[in-house]
């Protein structure tokens, strides 16, 4: 046998771990809808993240979804999305759904006919673009080469807003990586103790993480920002500040991975911050609980006390339908009165200003439990809510992963199931 097969490609035991066409449907026929609505002709999707949203897969392409009723749509009598596939073609039309792929999967064509190519498709204006995504130097490409039809306008906003709203099918692949998430803990609770290294608890939860399929990657959003998916501070370590932004650094195991865990042992009586994320199938959850070879005294305890009251109050919040900028000034306001304005989130002048970041296909999605995020978390939007506060001697606090449902807020992570503290 020569070659390879599409039956090569499959999840854990033949499993069919493609994203099902109704979803790529829905969501193609969604953006088209909130294309016309903002007034844009059509849009060019070519980030990676949103490749696998829209057409199934990350394949080397661009995909065309015209605005409802615009040149190029099936309204208008065109042919409706496309996917344009530099490489590889045949990979892209199974991950699309093969022979029930609601778009077409066709070869990119040369850039010098890329504009006619579409007009021919009843395309009458330039698809927007992806600016708030992707690098210059290759949006100028397709802007130059799509001058024919016009200018290019920006859908990052639009994308990023039909992102929010998760999918009952996009909620339960958040519920499978929360069960993952779990066993992590556990895997760190096994291993811990005493002179073990932070790196060694994150190899621990890392076995449990790949084996279930996680991709390697936690995808940003806000360049330049990296993640690794175990940040894991013992002692002193939770106080020392990175470029990420985020209340806890960590030394990192190099300066070129300047973040989270590193080479610091575990000391007794020191609090330890687990923040582990897991990604199924693409789809972020994220959670921090507290852990401790022996005991905390009651400085640590009452620290991690009032940050679970700031976290309440910011779900108070937003669970009443509050705007996030609401639910960031209630937490701060909360945060300041218990004594904490110059360690929440991190120490001056080293601290982010956020207590809350939406979670789906990448880690850094909107809105934020920030200022100047004057609208409310949407229906089935999904969001980590982490209140801590870092000092010279460590960091402590909370984090789980919410969705807001039509009933309000709920932990799609474990909440309750798991103590804020463990001892070793």
């Amino acid at each position: 046998m020569t070659g390879w097969d599409v039956t090569d490609l499959s999840g854990p035991d033949g499993e069919d771990w493609r994203v099902p066409t109704s979803e790529l449907d829905a969501r193609q026929q969604e953006l088209g809808r909130l294309l016309a609505k903002a007034g844009l002709p059509g849009a060019l999707i070519q980030h990676p993240v949103d490749l696998y949203y829209y057409a199934g897969g990350r394949q080397n392409a661009s995909m065309f979804i015209p605005a409802q009723h615009a040149g190029g749509s099936i309204e208008a009598g065109g042919n409706g999305p496309v996917l344009f596939v530099r490489r590889s073609l045949k990979r892209a039309h199974h991950e699309g759904g093969g022979s029930d792929c609601p778009h077409e999967v066709i070869p990119f064509p040369s850039m010098s006919v890329f504009a006619e190519h579409l007009a021919n498709r009843g395309v009458e204006a330039a698809p927007c673009l992806q600016f708030g995504e992707v690098p210059k130097t290759y949006s100028d490409r397709f802007v130059n080469a799509l001058a024919p039809l016009g200018a290019c306008l920006d859908a990052t906003q639009v994308i990023h807003a039909q992102r929010e709203v998760k999918s009952a099918w996009e909620q339960k692949q958040m519920d499978s990586a929360a069960d993952v998430q779990l066993r992590m803990f556990e895997a760190v609770q096994a291993v811990g103790g005493e002179g073990v290294t932070e790196l060694e608890l994150v190899a621990a939860a890392e076995a449990v993480s790949r084996s279930e399929g996680f991709g390697g990657h936690v995808q940003m959003r806000r360049y330049p920002l990296q993640c690794d998916r175990g940040v894991i501070v013992a002692g002193r370590a939770g106080g020392i500040p990175s470029f990420f932004d985020s209340a806890v650094g960590g030394t990192g195991a190099h300066p070129l991975n300047g973040m989270g865990s590193g080479f610091t042992r575990i000391k007794s009586n020191e609090p330890v911050l687990v923040d582990l994320v897991h990604a199924h199938r693409g789809y972020i959850v994220d959670m921090t609980r507290m852990f401790v070879a022996g005991s905390l005294d009651e400085s640590w305890i009452s620290r991690l006390e009032d940050m679970v009251a700031v976290k309440d109050t910011v779900v108070d919040v937003l669970d009443r339908g509050g705007m996030c900028s609401e639910a960031w000034n209630e937490g701060t306001m909360l945060a300041e009165e218990l004594g904490h304005t110059d360690h929440l989130m991190g120490m001056a002048p080293d601290q982010s200003r956020f207590l809350g970041h939406s979670v789906g296909l990448q880690l850094d999605e909107s809105p934020v439990v920030a200022a100047g995020f004057d609208r409310p978390l949407p229906i089935g939007a999904t969001m980590a809510i982490e209140p801590k506060v870092v000092h010279g001697e460590g960091s402590i606090g909370t984090e789980d992963t919410w969705i807001r449902d039509e009933e309000g807020m709920r932990p799609i992570t474990a909440g309750g199931l798991w103590p804020s503290i463990t001892e070793w």
